[in-house]
């Protein structure tokens, strides 16, 4: 069933605001997943603050055509039956979420992506996106780094202190 004009030129402008605000755009192969696993991808997606969609290439580079950001970006990749996964706010959490959707589905193939900057993502390169951290536990580690001297500082002189009492409480007797 073909899509009515009005209906595309709102697809657009939708897409072209979600990739203005993307942090990073991941695509994906995905023929041969039922829909039962399309809806659980996007559930999983969804609890990452992932948006996944599934639309026609032609779409997303008219979208990407309309974003400066996008204007000389390579679209060349962008063939066949391919779905998007876009976040806002995490860079990692779109390469992540299909990475590990992608263990238990052979039928997803992570494709390639895009950057915030337009830069041609590999899929090499979403894969070793996948790898790291996410921005929560990256900064969870910072965060215990920087308070690990005070932490042994504190245990140092609790330690110090306790010992000091019970000396002087046997000193006391």
């Amino acid at each position: 069933m073909a899509i009515s004009k009005d209906k595309k030129q709102t697809l657009v402008a939708d897409l072209t605001t979600l990739l203005k605000s993307a942090k990073t755009t991941v695509y994906a192969r995905y023929q041969g997943l039922t829909v039962a696993e399309l809806q659980e991808l996007r559930k999983s997606a969804r609890e990452a603050g992932v948006k996944i969609k599934v639309v026609k290439n032609r779409l997303v580079r008219i979208a990407m055509g309309e974003i400066a950001v996008y204007k000389d970006t390579d679209t060349t990749g962008l063939t066949g039956q391919l779905l998007y996964a876009v976040s806002d706010s995490d860079e990692v959490a779109p390469a992540k979420v299909l990475a590990e959707f992608a263990k238990t589905h052979d039928a997803l193939a992570i494709a390639g992506g895009f950057s915030d900057l337009g830069a041609n993502l590999s899929e090499d390169e979403i894969k070793a996106l996948a790898a790291l951290p996410s921005k929560n536990e990256l900064i969870a580690g910072v965060v215990a780094q920087l308070l690990s001297p005070v932490t042994d500082s504190v245990s140092g002189l609790a330690g110090g202190i306790s010992g000091i009492l019970s000396g002087l409480e046997a000193k006391a007797s």
